[in-house]
């Protein structure tokens, strides 16, 4: 460690800007070790996408063919992107807003967007996991309640296997999109009018209780309760800070993986498995010309990877500063798209044989979103014998998925105003209430979603807040802050520091070039598809498309918002990074280019002796995290 130290002129200084007010209260916590920190991580990028998405748009896009732009994706935005936002957190030690403060001032905008997306993401995403606590409440009853067309909530319409019903009717309506919306259908574009499956009218008319005239209606109370219990998990799961988190997944991130191999081994030994399979990975070399095919590529890695959300400084922020978060990230984004290819073989097998069992083709059988977790997979499920035992550890898993991705995204707010506001958050007993709050307003912001019409809100959340176009437009902006305001030489010297070597060199170049070109093409692209929401036959109207909007510009408001805001207050520090900040190489210029200087070196202001001594002895007690 000291030889790392002599290596960089000036020591570092931790101490408060000169004039700022000392900022009292408890110490910043660090993960006790590097396993805690990689199963958080884990936890929060690998959740309900890798199984109800990325195996549908597998299929959907060509099967095999999907890797293609799938990888470009990743290895020119996903993986920078995902080493960007954790080596800024470690090597600051603070989350989203105060992180981008440091760096630059006038782009701490950047970490208000990534905040607000975040509050999104609290408020929507743990309502499936609402879904998913009465699917598993239901899975205990045999048979299967939403395998048979006998129950209080049955239409007419209703068509069941067990009964050895006719299942043509199939054929006449188009494939759920991807939150089990319907359209393109043939009568109508009103599918609701033709028979449905008792596992679809379980999902529509039991759980979700949709109205007739698209309203909202009232509130569903035993999905609320369901929603209750879901935050209290995940308030107790983090009420203690990390101290918590970093025991709690141990098993919530490592149970899924053992419950989507019990699934998988059941899956490929069942009858019509191969053709399931076949379905899943077929190259359809034709639809790789399709760029609706690289948008969904693009957006999946945007939304698996959990970038521009500031989740991942937030979690990088409590390493020790000469943990190798490289080496950790390249591993985990390995990990993650291992996960969602798996995840497809678990789900495909199981969706050959209930095609094979029903003599349908996979196309009739396949859907994505809500779609595949609450209507396919469960009916799959129910054709197989000790159906309530697989049924139960299905939605378990679901849980779990879910679990460790919504409460590491609560972590992420509560760090980030921790960090915002020290002096009064990062005292004792005050980190309980502020999860307690911030978990009872999204619980109560999340009760539209369960209302008879919740299924309109929800969706207009998820196409709308953490939207691709508002992460594509957060990226570019990382892009460019670290790239052409810090200084990407500036920020691979500070990288270098902390793990003893420079990353690979193309992540430089993706950083100002590659990486927000694509990010940009894919954004202006997107921006110019006509959108038609659908929810089970209805078009999300106007006045639903105005806050949708509100929803898309609430957070980039706050870019040019804070820009505005420091030039009005300190026009002269604008660019400047925090004087607090390590600079192991401060005589060296930030930026350059074939080997030419284009932004020259920027050495940090004068500070006393006596701090910098102090800082170098403290970071000289730090070891290594093993």
């Amino acid at each position: 460690m000291t030889e790392k130290i002599a290596r960089g002129a000036p020591a570092p200084v931790s101490g408060p800007e000169k004039g700022a007010p000392v900022e009292e209260g408890e110490p910043r916590e660090k993960w006790a070790n590097k396993t805690e920190f990689l199963l958080s991580m884990a936890g929060e990028i690998i959740g309900l996408g890798n199984v109800w998405r990325f195996p549908y748009l597998c299929y959907k896009n060509g099967g095999g063919v999907f890797f293609i732009p799938y990888f470009v994706f990743l290895f020119f935005c996903g993986i920078p992107l995902f080493f960007l936002e954790t080596a800024l957190g470690q090597y600051t030690s603070e989350s989203g807003v105060t992180a981008w403060r440091k760096i630059s001032p006038m782009f701490q905008g950047v970490g208000i967007a990534s905040g607000v997306i975040v509050l999104y993401l609290n408020i929507y995403y743990i309502v499936v996991l609402a879904w998913a606590i009465f699917y598993l409440y239901s899975s205990f009853q045999s048979p299967l309640p939403w395998s048979t067309c006998n129950n209080w909530w049955n239409t007419e319409n209703c068509y069941d296997h067990q009964a050895g019903s006719n299942w043509s009717f199939l054929h006449n309506i188009s494939t759920p999109d991807y939150f089990g919306s319907w359209t393109n259908a043939t009568i109508d574009d009103m599918p609701f009018l033709l028979g449905k499956s008792s596992e679809e009218e379980f999902w529509m008319h039991r759980v979700l209780r949709l109205p007739n005239d698209g309203s909202l209606g009232k509130l569903n109370w035993d999905l609320a309760l369901c929603l209750f219990l879901a935050w209290v998990m995940v308030y107790f799961c983090i009420f203690k800070g990390i101290k918590t988190t970093g025991k709690v997944v141990y098993f919530t991130a490592t149970f899924p993986y053992l419950m989507l191999l019990i699934l998988f081994f059941r899956g490929v030994t069942l009858p019509g498995a191969w053709d399931g399979l076949i379905y899943y990975l077929y190259p359809d070399f034709s639809r790789i010309r399709d760029p609706n095919v690289w948008l969904d590529a693009g957006t999946q890695v945007f939304f698996s990877y959990a970038v521009c959300q500031g989740v991942l400084t937030s979690l990088g922020s409590y390493n020790k500063y000469n943990n190798n978060c490289y080496r950790d990230c390249l591993a985990l984004c390995l990990l993650n798209s291992a996960t969602s290819i798996f995840a497809g073989f678990a789900v495909f097998s199981v969706l050959g044989f209930m095609a094979y069992e029903m003599d349908l083709s996979i196309e009739e059988v396949v859907s994505s979103g809500p779609g595949l977790i609450f209507i396919a997979y469960p009916k799959a499920l129910s054709l197989l014998p000790g159906s309530s035992f697989w049924a139960v550890l299905f939605f378990l898993m679901i849980l779990f998925l879910g679990l460790d991705s919504q409460f590491v995204c609560v972590e992420s707010l509560a760090t980030g105003l921790t960090d915002m506001f020290p002096g009064q958050l990062r005292r004792r007993g005050r980190r309980e209430i502020l999860v307690l709050v911030i978990a009872v307003v999204c619980f109560l912001l999340g009760l539209p979603c369960l209302t008879e019409g919740g299924m309109f809100v929800f969706q207009l959340i998820d196409t709308y807040g953490p939207s691709g176009i508002s992460l594509l437009f957060i990226a570019c902006f990382e892009c460019i802050v670290i790239s052409w305001v810090y200084g990407a030489d500036r920020f691979y010297d500070n990288i270098e520091d902390m793990i003893g070597y420079k990353p690979f060199p193309v992540l430089k170049y993706c950083w100002m070039f590659i990486t927000p070109l694509i990010c940009w093409a894919t954004m202006m692209y997107d921006l110019s598809i006509k959108k038609e929401v659908y929810v089970y036959g209805y078009t999300i109207g106007s006045h639903w498309g105005i806050l949708g909007t509100i929803l898309v510009v609430t957070p980039l408001i706050s870019i040019p918002a804070f820009i505005l805001i420091s030039q009005w207050k300190n026009p002269n520090t604008m660019t400047t990074p925090s004087s607090d900040l390590r600079q192991a190489r401060p005589d060296k210029p930030i930026l350059t280019l074939c080997k030419k200087a284009i932004f020259k070196a920027q050495p940090p202001p004068n500070r006393p002796v006596e701090e910098n001594k102090e800082n170098r002895e403290k970071r000289e007690m730090e070891e290594p995290m093993v």
